[in-house]
């Protein structure tokens, strides 16, 4: 089960009932059509928990009664389509939720009242994401939730109400359509608090976590590696020094005290310059231990010349 389904079937068992939860899962996964009878709406999902999430909603606020229908999608996918298909009641309901002017083209955003309501808002965005909401598996690649709308303003809309909420929610044209979409983890993590879906923004937190000390430990050891391979090639670099001077004027030659450095460092060729300098009979500073070793790879040049 993805993570996004997860969030979906948390915010179902909330068992909320509110209007604008209504009109934003109508407004942009529903259809009108025309009967004998008058006005038809159909309101399509792919998933059957939310169909009778629909079914139950306008039952409790219409006593509507509806059917719910599915065929099967004739893509390579061929998912199951489930549709919640009411012949009465529509005007009415499309009057109360302010949807009329929606499906007509004549205005196609989110209705003030929605805008300007807390609790409102909270609703519009719980039904938004049930309909055609979005949340990349927080586990791979970057953090990702997306909510896809038909109208440029209605997608900016969302937009509005997220950033009611201090989320940084920002819009993207797509082919078949606008995206209202957040991309910081922690907005992401916000706006699951924003629609009570409290076990997933926990799933989500933890994984991010995770996510942070991975990549900690992962720089922490790519840095750690860097140190070593710049360790043992100094290293190398001052072995090969001191061999030349052994085989050309002896390590005798040598001050004493680059004597003793220089033998440290060809018997222990992996200790760091803070291991040689606590090796030394008078242990001296790690700058100390670095004089000495350029002045050794200096005596060692100049035999070149």
């Amino acid at each position: 089960m993805s993570f996004t389904v997860r969030v979906k079937e948390e915010l179902l068992s909330l068992k909320r009932f509110e209007k604008s939860e209504l009109a934003a899962i109508i407004k942009m996964s529903g259809s009108l059509g025309i009967s004998m009878g008058g006005l038809t709406l159909s309101v399509t999902t792919e998933n059957a928990k939310i169909a009778r999430h629909i079914y139950e909603l306008l039952h409790h606020f219409y006593e509507a009664k509806s059917d719910i229908r599915h065929h099967q999608k004739t893509n390579l996918k061929k998912n199951r389509v489930y549709t919640v298909f009411l012949d009465e009641k529509v005007e009415e309901i499309l009057a109360d939720l302010h949807l009329a002017d929606a499906f007509f083209g004549i205005e196609t955003g989110i209705d003030a009242s929605v805008l300007e309501d807390e609790v409102a808002s909270r609703a519009y965005l719980r039904g938004a994401f049930l309909s055609s909401g979005s949340i990349k598996d927080p586990e791979k690649g970057k953090y990702q939730l997306e909510i896809h709308s038909v109208y440029t303003d209605h997608a900016e809309g969302i937009a509005l109400l997220m950033q009611g909420f201090l989320l940084d929610a920002k819009t993207i044209e797509r082919k078949k359509g606008v995206v209202t979409y957040l991309q910081r983890a922690e907005d992401i993590i916000d706006f699951l608090i924003v629609v009570e879906a409290m076990q997933a923004m926990q799933e989500f937190e933890s994984i991010k976590v995770m996510r942070e000390t991975r990549n900690d430990l992962n720089r922490a050891n790519n840095a750690e590696m860097a140190n070593i391979q710049r360790t043992v090639t100094a290293s190398m670099k001052t072995i090969n020094n001191i061999s030349k001077i052994v085989d050309t004027v002896g390590l005798g030659s040598l001050p004493s005290d680059l004597q003793e450095v220089a033998y440290i460092r060809m018997n222990h060729p992996d200790y760091s310059i803070q291991q040689i300098a606590d090796s030394l009979q008078q242990p001296i500073s790690k700058s100390g231990v670095n004089h000495r070793l350029r002045k050794i790879n200096k005596i060692a040049d100049d035999l070149d010349k």
